[in-house]
């Protein structure tokens, strides 16, 4: 990572703007009309390509020129795109080895966006090139601060077939074996005669005669390299940016599969930033899902943001109704919702929010993706929204700026198991059901969440930030990984597993021992049997016992997916909760293990809401706005705090009002308003109080 960067320092509103889409007349008004609603930065550049480089070797710098002269003129400070998301015509046409391709073998041609692969030596080349000419043009521009580098990496599609990915993966897999015979062993390859003889031999997954089915341990490796290239291919423009252009911060946007997105941001940026599209929550959401959170559930995936930046940029913050002409087709944001939207980013940990975009496309995939701004360019509900966001930030910006996300809990995720996850069926879809489980439980009491990435790095004292840890479904874990646990637990924390942890190695291969594996000695069990829960099975439940020390009820609630049956094996383990039907109705279901100073739980089955609320219950988790408000279901909680003390984000989703007590007087820092009693809340409305 370069030096610290003082780029996150204010929270200040940006937007993302294209003149290349517009007729130049309309610049300057719209630089103008940008400062007057608060925004000060502006993204621009990142799909231009052919516009720097029309031709090979070709550049011209002349459109942009005038625009960020414009742009400075009016006070606006640049962040300019490297543009390799969206290689050229001319280049695709005379260098078709760039191209990315598919796992049926079918090249990905030219039309879209993100059609390269990122192994491709001519395709590295020439984006070192353009991005080089870009940083030596612009070095010294007065408005650029900062660079994002690419679009979105492995949006679209997150797989690379081509034959020079398939060149590459044979080299980073002799580095990081060594032999053919390591590799061999690591694979399973005795398995089905797969064995290799020769490098040559070896290719990314293949079509197989079952379809898409590869070595499970080759396709475990395939997600790592893939993560790799991409790392490797950002290096090329981060390099270079830093060499020509060190006074300028760099960064990327997007969240998506197959990349290690902690290793990325420590390594090469000075802070990670993320495009953030609430109403993608409701487009994907399961439609069997019970209560589901909609918008507010994207909260859980800024978490994991704010898991790699603490604070980070909001590259893309949706600003109206969005799709493209064929699909993700979101209806408009309601009055207020926008606003809700933004302070959620921000509560999360956002102190730079961009909106996408300022104008809608008139042509083109996304000129339905609509901006602050319609195509007639008159004054709209949400321009009037975003100004009014403007003028509370322009009040109250400079005390949240300082303050950090605060939390006592947190979700523990680890990128082998999403991967692994991804094709083993046996663990992978358990995990999403239980940490959706969980952080409904958890947000739903006002209890506010972070993500942990659980990596080879992590240290105890990262860990001992949180009272309580939420590892379910983790079938990979080294021995090294269920040492910092055991260590963490044995100076006095709590973790929760679930099902299916701990019986694999980093190979996804499986261990020799007895469930859990390398967490049985946490847990002080093993497991005595285990079972798929579905078809005729899909009723078994689980008996909660009663806790009269901690004044809780016996309950029942479903024991959902997968069930393991518990066998303690030490004296410090308790039972506290069986399983109530099927043939080993009576045995343990859920454990507590005293180790140490703390507690390791097994939850034997996969969690839902009500079975998450009980663990909540039983480890003693309570909201940190306990005896100072009374809030809502509906309405989350979010805490920033620094040394000046806490700042309270209350977020309705509702569309209704809703009613909360406050039993100190608290201000709002966003209207100034001082607040006590019995407030309401309007729907989609925010508070932020100190």
């Amino acid at each position: 990572m370069n030096q610290p960067t003082t780029a996150l320092d204010h929270l200040r509103l940006g937007v993302c703007y294209y003149p290349e889409h517009w007729k130049e007349e309309l610049w300057a008004d719209d630089f103008r009309r940008m400062a007057e609603l608060g925004i000060s930065i502006v993204r621009v550049g990142e799909f231009a390509w052919s516009i720097f480089e029309p031709r090979e070797g070709v550049f011209s710098f002349e459109l942009f020129d005038k625009a960020l002269e414009l742009a400075h003129q009016h006070g606006l400070q640049i962040i300019m795109g490297t543009p390799t998301a969206t290689p050229p015509a001319w280049l695709t046409q005379k260098y078709p080895e760039v191209l990315n391709v598919n796992f049926n073998g079918q090249t990905i041609e030219h039309g879209l966006r993100r059609h390269y692969n990122y192994n491709s030596p001519k395709y590295r080349e020439l984006c070192a090139i353009i991005v080089r000419r870009m940083a030596e043009h612009y070095r010294d521009h007065p408005a650029i601060v900062g660079w994002q580098i690419d679009n979105e990496f492995n949006c679209e599609i997150s797989e690379f077939y081509s034959p020079a990915d398939h060149a590459a993966f044979r080299e980073w897999l002799q580095r990081k074996y060594g032999s053919l015979e390591a590799l061999n062993e690591a694979w399973g390859t005795v398995f089905w005669s797969q064995t290799y003889t020769d490098w040559s031999q070896v290719h990314l997954s293949r079509m197989t005669t079952a379809g898409k089915q590869p070595n499970p341990h080759l396709y475990l490796d395939e997600k790592r390299f893939i993560s790799d290239s991409v790392i490797d291919f950002a290096k090329v423009q981060v390099d270079i940016i830093r060499e020509i252009a060190p006074r300028h911060w760099v960064t990327t946007n997007g969240l998506f599969g197959h990349l290690d997105s902690h290793r990325m941001t420590d390594e090469l940026l000075d802070f990670f930033s993320y495009d953030s599209y609430p109403q993608f929550s409701t487009i994907f959401q399961d439609p069997n899902e019970e209560s589901p959170l909609a918008d507010r559930g994207w909260s859980q995936t800024l978490s994991t943001v704010r898991s790699i930046s603490p604070q980070f940029c909001v590259m893309e913050q949706q600003a109206g109704p969005g799709g493209w002409v064929n699909r993700l087709d979101m209806p408009s944001p309601k009055p207020g919702q926008m606003r809700l939207w933004t302070y959620q980013s921000i509560a999360h940990g956002a102190n730079m929010v961009v909106y996408f975009r300022w104008r809608t496309a008139t042509f083109g995939h996304e000129m339905y993706w609509h901006g602050l701004n319609d195509y007639h360019n008159r004054e709209n509900r949400r321009i009037r929204e975003a100004r009014g966001i403007g003028r509370e930030l322009a009040e109250a910006g400079a005390r949240i700026a300082s303050t950090l996300y605060k939390a006592e809990v947190a979700i523990v995720r680890d990128y082998d198991n999403e991967w692994d996850g991804e094709y083993d069926v046996w663990h992978g879809p358990f995990y999403w059901q239980s940490r959706t489980a969980w952080y409904k439980a958890l947000t739903r009491r006002h209890i506010p969440c972070d993500t942990l990435c659980l990596r080879q790095g992590t240290t105890l004292e990262e860990l001992r930030k949180y009272k309580a840890l939420i590892y379910p479904h983790a079938a990979i874990m080294t021995d090294e990984a269920a040492a910092l646990l055991e260590e963490y637990v044995s100076q006095g924390g709590i973790v929760v597993f679930a099902c299916r942890t701990g019986y694999k190695d980093d190979r996804a291969q499986c261990y020799m021992r007895p469930f859990p594996g390398a967490a049985a000695k946490l847990c002080g069990i093993s497991v005595e049997e285990f079972t798929m829960v579905k078809g005729t099975r899909a009723a078994v439940r689980m008996n909660w016992l009663s806790d009269e020390s901690a004044g809780i009820a016996a309950a029942d609630t479903a024991a959902d997916r997968f069930n393991d049956v518990l066998l303690p094996e030490s004296d410090t383990v308790e039972i506290i909760a069986t399983y109530a039907s099927d043939h080993y109705a009576g045995k343990p279901a859920v454990t507590r293990n005293a180790f140490g100073q703390g507690e390791a739980w097994y939850y034997g089955a996969v969690f839902d809401e009500a079975s998450a609320a009980q663990v909540i219950s039983r480890i003693g988790l309570q909201s940190p706005a306990e005896g100072i408000l009374e809030l809502p279901p509906q309405v989350e909680l979010a805490i920033r705090e620094d040394a000046a003390g806490p700042l309270y984000f209350l977020l309705n989703y509702a569309e209704e009002p809703a009613e909360m007590t406050l039993r100190e007087a608290k201000t709002d820092l966003l209207t100034g308003r001082k607040l006590q009693g019995t407030i309401s809340l309007e729907g989609f409305g925010v508070l932020v109080l100190a």
